[in-house]
């Protein structure tokens, strides 16, 4: 099943009283596309962070596709910038599918599209994320619960693997991280490992 709906969610930090930008737990701002590290079959296929970008360098990348065993990742852009005294942290990912879980029986795994992005200002930060096109995934509910699971099956129903959506990082100094999916293989699959779909983080400015 395919889908073309497109997911929204923002989530913002609040600059805590007395916290100064040099103290948050977050980067100043950063984003990237994704990256995988499994498994499978006594074969580990490992995908470096595609299209990183940072405040303080490099502040925009342009990531070719590429393919290894069970998995592409499309291609995309990043782009970290500051305007006056607010940043904006964005990766945007294209064509990415794994395939690594059809050999168990499980569906082939299909994003056209994806995008992070955190924004921060003196008093605050926002991220948020979208995408579009998505397959072998149920789609999660709207709004998305923070951390929400869906599981990716095979036919009769066997847990191959967990989407995990949303994964969000608050500690409270206003300053915010943000990992649009994550997928953990699970032991039916015969696959160890992750694989990551859009992180972004950010701090209040000066």
């Amino acid at each position: 099943m395919r889908s073309t709906i497109v997911t929204a969610l923002v989530v913002t930090g609040l600059a805590a009283s007395g916290a100064s930008p040099a103290s948050a737990a977050s980067p100043a701002g950063v984003a990237d596309i994704g990256s995988a590290s499994f498994t499978k079959a006594g074969t580990t296929i490992t995908i470096p962070t595609q299209g990183h970008c940072a405040l303080d360098g490099p502040s925009s990348t342009t990531a070719e596709p590429v393919s290894k065993t069970g998995i592409t990742f499309g291609g995309g852009t990043s782009s970290c910038t500051t305007t006056g005294s607010t940043t904006k942290s964005t990766a945007t990912g294209k064509n990415f599918e794994l395939s690594a879980l059809v050999s168990a029986g499980g569906p082939r795994v299909k994003l056209a599209t994806f995008t992070v992005t955190c924004d921060g200002t003196q008093t605050q930060t926002s991220a948020n994320w979208t995408f579009g096109g998505m397959s072998g995934i149920t789609n999660p509910p709207s709004p998305v619960p923070v951390g929400y699971v869906s599981p990716i099956r095979k036919a009769d129903g066997t847990a191959l693997a967990n989407a995990v959506f949303n994964t969000q990082d608050l500690p409270g100094d206003g300053s915010v991280g943000l990992t649009m999916l994550r997928i953990d293989f699970l032991p039916a699959s015969g696959i160890t490992g992750t694989v990551t779909l859009g992180k972004t983080s950010c701090s209040p400015t000066p």
